[in-house]
């Protein structure tokens, strides 16, 4: 079977976006794959983290996964840090990877803006960090946004150059996977911007904690405009809220935005959004819901997260004997 790995950041706030960008995918994709899924944490130290708050939303996002569907048993839910094999592959892929390859990075200059200078050497080496979580398992694949292709096609460059100056067959070409509709949910105030856990107003986003009659609320106020809805997907260009509604929508009904605009082209958003609430209640209220029951028993989440990391040490330490012999750091 093929092999998944995937992680979210611990940065707390997880929102609509994380769940239907990612989170929900990952559910589907346990039917076809074995699937490994990280609370990417030492990705999270790149910019200062509080500590209290590092531990507890690494328990949040795996809460997540557990809401959202993913299976403990036959799924690995884990925290990254707690796995030797992440920090050990990536020194290794800091002295393949090539400084102009990580110059390249657009992901860097966005993070890093003005003050470059004054940005983690670990922001700038994320790239590398993230290679080595997905080839210490040896995945084949990777779900991925399209901010995430970059460094998807720097994994691929650092496993074969590995492969090339060794003479070796030993990392695969990871294949990405990229889903459709809504995976990019913007913010429901500024239909322009990403929906973000940092945007200052909390009626931006849809977190994984808000109960039925707030997500009514949010949606209730989301920005629009004054004009209907059109029949077809050229009417949603320069109409971003319009576009943002109409993708969620699509998302949570799993269908197509053209699909949405058959429906309900030429309707007014006073007839759409509260049909739209009433979608997003239905599918997103009960993960909220048992997401709150988990947050409230850390005690079983912690208990998962360890088997979870126990169960990825084994799949790494042989991928590791394996490069550490490649490299000569141990006899073959």
């Amino acid at each position: 079977m093929s092999r998944i790995f995937s992680g979210v950041q611990p940065t707390g706030n997880l929102h609509l976006g994380n769940y239907l960008g990612a989170i929900r995918n990952f559910v589907g994709l346990q039917e076809n794959y074995e699937c490994i899924y990280c609370a990417v944490d030492m990705h999270a130290i790149t910019v200062w983290q509080d500590p209290a708050a590092l531990r507890s939303n690494t328990r949040e996002v795996a809460a997540a996964y557990l809401a959202a569907g993913v299976d403990p048993k036959t799924s690995i839910i884990f925290a990254q840090s707690n796995v030797p094999a992440h920090a050990e592959l990536a020194w290794i892929f800091n002295c393949i990877a090539r400084l102009g390859w990580l110059n390249r990075m657009t992901q860097f200059k966005e993070k890093a803006g003005k003050n470059r200078e004054n940005a983690s050497l670990g922001l700038y080496a994320y790239p590398s960090l993230m290679a080595a979580d997905i080839l210490a398992y040896k995945a084949t694949h990777v779900p991925v946004g399209e901010d995430q292709k970059q460094h998807l096609e720097l994994t691929r460059d650092i496993a074969q150059k590995f492969n090339n100056d060794y003479g070796v067959d030993l990392f695969p070409i990871v294949e990405p996977l990229i889903f459709g509709e809504a995976t990019r949910v913007m913010s429901l105030r500024d239909g322009s911007k990403k929906m973000s856990k940092s945007d200052p107003s909390d009626y931006s986003r849809i977190t994984f904690t808000d109960d039925r009659d707030t997500i009514a609320k949010k949606l209730r106020k989301a920005r629009t405009d004054a004009d209907p809805l059109p029949g077809s997907e050229e009417g949603l260009e320069n109409r971003p809220e319009a576009a943002n509604l109409v993708g969620i929508y699509a998302a949570l009904a799993e269908s197509s935005k053209q699909d949405v605009l058959t429906e309900f082209g030429g309707s007014q958003f006073s007839t759409f959004k509260p049909i739209l609430t009433e979608l997003a209640v239905e599918k997103f209220g009960p993960v909220g819901e048992e997401m709150k029951r988990l947050m409230a028993d850390p005690g079983h989440v912690d208990a998962i997260l360890k088997e979870g990391a126990a169960r990825a040490h084994k799949l790494t330490e042989p991928v590791m004997r394996e490069v550490k012999e490649v490299v000569g750091f141990i006899a073959p």
